[in-house]
């Protein structure tokens, strides 16, 4: 809830008051609806005391474990549906962002609620999450709707008297013919989400049919690929929630095992992330962590151009992950770290790593898999990223003079 006092010698008519909730991933949907109706709040008592603007801070806090990017997803939809309300009665709402990747986050996210031409709709229209929420901004669990079908045909003449229905809006972006205020504040906004039964039974239909096709990628032993692949808006909804998990999540433990850090930057400037093949103990690894450490430690490469380096010195000892697993992690990562990843570049690549890129090239994303460059030598590898941009550890040093002889990099 929110209360309302006086100003007195501060440079406002009123102050508004309203505590954020606490943030835990079991209850994420309980946590999203209590940090809109924070919000709501303030904008209710805002039209009842008949002003007309409103300046906000971040209601969520680190403190109370709150992710940044879902809890802006959940401030400005709330304050578009508002709007779409009561947009004669409100001025101007300012978002006041004390941090600069708040700031980050806020002019990526507005144009996405709030688009102001053509270009930035139909951006929209992709990057825009699954669950835009219900008519007050609040989060919609599919399963919990109470959905009303028309009655099939002939029952309507065995009906004596029949209430109307009232069935929901079809999916599907309303078409707009003007991008003023107006004609984009409708209560149809961006209503992306199919009927989840139509929906589901579509998902069901892809996977039977990947199934019944004969899998000569689980015969070759790179894993099961055969899931569907995920539209765009199904991508960005996918990551959001194991970004949102990751960040509520201690995973030190698998930081320490140092199989994927930050490096520097490579020779033009881009950001560079460092996997290590060989620290990847498979048979003591919970994969699912892993993968959560992975979206926690790309989110804040991806936004902009940057690069891998994979250091697979003495790797072909430790059993690796399969294509499945691989492709997994890429739908998870999204669209947005196949755009910016710049190269891939691969340190001492054995045959069978060759095969398996080769796989996933033909197999998972051509695009993604054809920026591989392979690096036989480390001398080779400093050519693209200086050497004290990298922390390398001791045993790759050593395989490199193993493998290369004089011509090996001596420290």
């Amino acid at each position: 809830m929110a209360k309302m006092t006086n100003a007195y010698d501060l440079p406002a008519r009123k102050v508004i008051h309203t505590v954020g909730p606490k943030y835990a991933v079991k209850y994420h949907t309980a946590a999203e609806n209590a940090l809109s109706h924070c919000y709501r709040s303030c904008l209710e008592l805002l039209i009842e005391n008949g002003l007309e603007s409103i300046a906000m801070g971040c209601i969520y806090t680190e403190a109370k474990n709150y992710p940044r990017e879902p809890a802006a997803h959940v401030a400005i939809r709330t304050v578009r549906r508002f709007l779409e309300k009561q947009k004669g009665k409100i001025a101007g709402v300012i978002f006041c962002i004390t941090s600069s990747s708040d700031t980050e986050i806020y002019k990526r996210l507005l144009p996405l609620y709030f688009p102001r031409d053509k270009q930035e709709e139909e951006t929209a229209v992709s990057k825009l999450p699954a669950d835009v929420g219900d008519e007050n901004g609040e989060t919609v669990i599919d399963e919990r709707k109470i959905r009303i079908r028309p009655l099939p045909a002939g029952a309507a003449d065995r009906t004596v008297a029949t209430a109307p229905l009232d069935l929901p809006l079809e999916s599907g972006l309303a078409s707009r013919s003007t991008f003023k205020l107006d004609s984009y504040l409708d209560p149809s906004f961006m209503s992306l989400i199919k009927d989840p039964d139509l929906r589901r039974k579509e998902q069901w239909g892809k996977s039977s049919q990947a199934q019944k096709r004969f899998n000569y990628a689980r015969l070759l032993g790179y894993g099961d690929i055969g899931f569907p692949p995920l539209s765009a808006a199904e991508e960005y909804s996918l990551h959001s929630r194991y970004l949102a998990k990751a960040n509520s999540l201690n995973l030190s433990e698998i930081a320490e095992m140092k199989i994927i850090y930050r490096g520097g930057v490579d020779s033009e400037g881009r950001p560079v992330m460092v996997v290590v093949g060989a620290h990847f103990l498979l048979r003591c690894l919970d994969l699912e962590r892993f993968v959560l450490h992975v979206v926690k430690e790309f989110e804040p490469l991806i936004q902009k151009p940057y690069t891998i380096v994979y250091l697979h010195s003495a790797a072909s000892l430790q059993p690796q992950p399969d294509l499945g697993f691989m492709k997994r992690i890429q739908q998870i990562l999204g669209r947005k770290h196949q755009r910016n990843l710049h190269g891939i570049y691969i340190l001492h690549p054995t045959l069978g790593l060759r095969t398996a890129i080769l796989g996933m090239q033909l197999l998972i994303d051509g695009e993604v898999w054809k920026k591989v460059v392979y690096v036989d030598r480390l001398v080779q590898l400093f050519r693209y990223v200086p050497r004290e941009q990298l922390t390398i550890p001791d045993f790759v040093f050593q395989h490199d003079l193993e493998v290369n002889g004089g011509r090996g990099m001596i420290v």
